[in-house]
């Protein structure tokens, strides 16, 4: 389904509508209180500077306090109701807040500031544990997608809104009158979220808010792919920290532009960060596909470089408009380094997202993400300290870009062989939308937890990493042991923990150990793909199923998946044209191939025969 169709539906619109309207209202109100505070009290520099300092701190201060409740609350609790109860919440921030915008009172307007971050600390949770609920596994890299491109837009929209209200004739009346009727509007949206059941019910909560965040810390620790997931979003926000942060002083001395540059500059990204997160969807085949991840970051990095490239020193101009400055020599490549630099970071953040989602069990999701929050929150702190440090040890903002760039390497890199899967995901991503357009019938078949053993037909050496890259779930293939030594194939192998197998008379003891390796995998809940012909076609026909699988089945009875592969006879990856004595070359650029899933087949009741007759069903009769 086309991602876009899920804003027409019930289950999903509502939500959509609401958090957008919270990230509008988050930053119109904070742009409004910097244009009162920075430029309509006639306050001193040192003052302003001051509440420049406090702000950030304030807004962070509620998600190291509360994540954790947060988390409990979402999980507890219907989370239809809450939002209800926290955009009563904001309702009553808005209105301190036009209070204290008819004040003009910076310490009122910086209390509100800090229950707007209290705000975002208990939404948060909520905002992404509801996805997984409302949405089908198919949709959620979608869902993401719409949420993260809305999300951006109305962050923009909301800071040009608030600043261009309270720079207006009616001032602060106008201000007020925006943030509080964004409000309401929020909460009327609310009413039509549907109802979705508590994920823990159960759970006693607990009020010691330095316990729990140890507790939902742990939580979010326990999984390897998904807290290393959530090293990757905070690592996102670190990145995106230093760079937003110094966007008002690089425009005005590296661009030479005024606040229409930096509100341009600001929209460039933002965009970026839209279109990059609704191709997510297209790129990814509708799954969760964290090869886009390495993509994403390789684009980050090599953006961030060309930025400093592009304008290091000062122009010989200052206070341009927009249109000017698109109009100077060199610019045109600044806007679309900023776009770039976007694209590849929605690349980056849904993935990741949608990969927490869908490997957490939904009665800790919002505790992970809670615990996902109060990473976030340490992340941003050290962006704001580590930009502050490296200009004041003299670097300047492009030089600045430029180390964060090619730290964003370094990081990515570090969590990539931490978590080889990221990295292997790429490579198998980039290989197979590079050779072949692959579709997928029955998808849904293979269950989303639990054991289960994939049996397919084995027409060619690609066969392995197009199941790979289908499959929503991490698959441990049984594979030939020498195909190991195949450059490429070695890495993806090696990285995906696949079991190396030989013939009995070839190598009793490897084989030994591979039918071992195979049950403990089985017992973990992993998924184990085999091929039962016990070597590649060498008619394009499907063999006879050999016995081993019965073997498997006999030690751990788990259902059976049956699997083929159609269109691949003519691949350059098969033995058709060494068997002709032809050179390996391909026939067609991306060609089309398929691959079919069968229904469950119950575990030991299940013979050789009846698996290969389930899987010639499903391949049918090729061309």
């Amino acid at each position: 389904m086309n991602q876009f169709r899920l804003l027409g539906k019930r289950r999903f619109a509502p939500f959509f509508a609401v958090q957008a309207l919270a990230a509008f209202n988050d930053n119109a109100f904070r742009n409004a209180t910097i244009v009162l505070v920075g430029f309509q009290l006639g306050l001193s520099t040192g003052t302003i500077g001051m509440y420049s300092n406090l702000a950030p701190a304030l807004f962070i201060l509620p998600f190291f306090l509360f994540s954790a409740s947060a988390g409990q609350l979402a999980e507890k609790y219907e989370k239809h109701t809450l939002i209800r109860w926290v955009k009563v919440f904001e309702i009553a921030a808005m209105c301190i807040a036009a209070w204290g915008f008819h004040a003009k009172s910076p310490p009122l307007l910086f209390v509100v500031l800090f229950l707007m971050g209290l705000h975002s600390t208990v939404f948060g949770p909520i905002k992404y544990a509801i996805l997984p609920q409302v949405l089908e596994r198919d949709e959620l890299v979608g869902g993401n997608g719409l949420v993260e491109t809305g999300t951006s837009i109305a962050i923009l929209v909301g800071m040009i809104a608030g600043g261009a209200a309270m720079a207006s004739h009616f001032g602060w009346m106008a201000a007020a009158a925006l943030v509080i009727g964004v409000a309401v509007l929020g909460l009327i949206a609310s009413l039509a979220i549907p109802r979705v059941p508590a994920a823990a019910p159960g759970l006693k909560f607990n009020w010691n808010f330095i316990v729990e965040s140890g507790r939902v810390l742990k939580l979010a620790a326990r999984q390897r792919a998904v807290f290393n997931s959530i090293l990757g979003i905070s690592w996102f926000w670190f990145f995106g920290g230093v760079v937003t942060a110094q966007l008002p002083n690089y425009t005005r001395l590296y661009l030479g532009g005024g606040a229409s540059v930096e509100i341009l500059v600001l929209a460039l990204f933002s965009i970026g960060v839209g279109i990059g997160s609704l191709l997510c969807e297209r790129l990814s085949g509708h799954k969760v596909e964290i090869g886009l991840v390495p993509l994403g970051a390789l684009g980050m990095t090599v953006f961030g470089i060309l930025l400093f490239f592009a304008r290091h020193t000062p122009p010989g101009y200052s206070e341009i408009d927009w249109l000017a400055f698109l109009h100077a020599p060199g610019n045109g490549w600044i806007a679309l380094d900023m776009a770039l630099l976007g694209v590849f970071a929605g690349f980056f953040i849904v993935p990741l997202f949608a990969l927490v989602q869908s490997r957490t069990p939904q009665g800790e999701l919002s505790r992970v993400i809670a615990g996902n929050n109060i990473i976030n929150a340490i992340f941003l702190v050290a962006a704001a300290l580590f930009g502050i440090g490296l200009l004041a040890a003299g670097l300047t903002i492009p030089q600045l870009f430029l180390v964060t760039a090619l730290l964003n390497a370094a990081v990515t890199l570090w969590i990539f062989l931490l978590v080889p899967e990221f990295l292997v995901r790429f490579v198998d991503w980039l290989l197979i939308n590079v050779l072949y357009r692959v579709r997928v019938a029955g998808l849904e078949r293979v269950p989303d937890e639990g054991p289960a053993l994939l049996v397919c037909n084995h027409v060619s050496f690609m066969d392995a990493l197009i199941i790979m890259g289908s499959v929503r779930r991490p698959v441990r293939f049984v594979m030939y042991y020498k195909i190991f030594k195949v450059p490429v194939l070695s890495f993806v192998f090696h990285a995906a923990k696949a079991i190396p197998i030989a013939g009995g008379k070839e190598n009793p003891k490897l084989l030994a150990r591979a039918f071992d390796a195979i049950d403990a995998a089985l017992a973990e809940g992993e998924l184990v793909c085999v091929f039962p012909e016990g070597g590649l076609s060498l008619d394009g026909e499907i063999a006879t199923f050999r016995p081993g699988v019965e073997k498997i089945l006999a030690r751990r009875p788990v259902p059976v998946i049956p699997m083929a592969l159609r269109g691949l006879w003519a691949s350059m990856w098969s033995r058709r044209d060494s068997r002709l004595g032809r050179a390996r070359l391909p026939r067609r650029f991306r060609a089309r191939i398929e691959l079919a899933i069968g229904a469950p087949m119950q575990g030991a009741s299940n013979s050789a025969a009846q698996m290969e007759a389930a899987v010639r069903e499903l391949r049918g009769v090729e061309a």
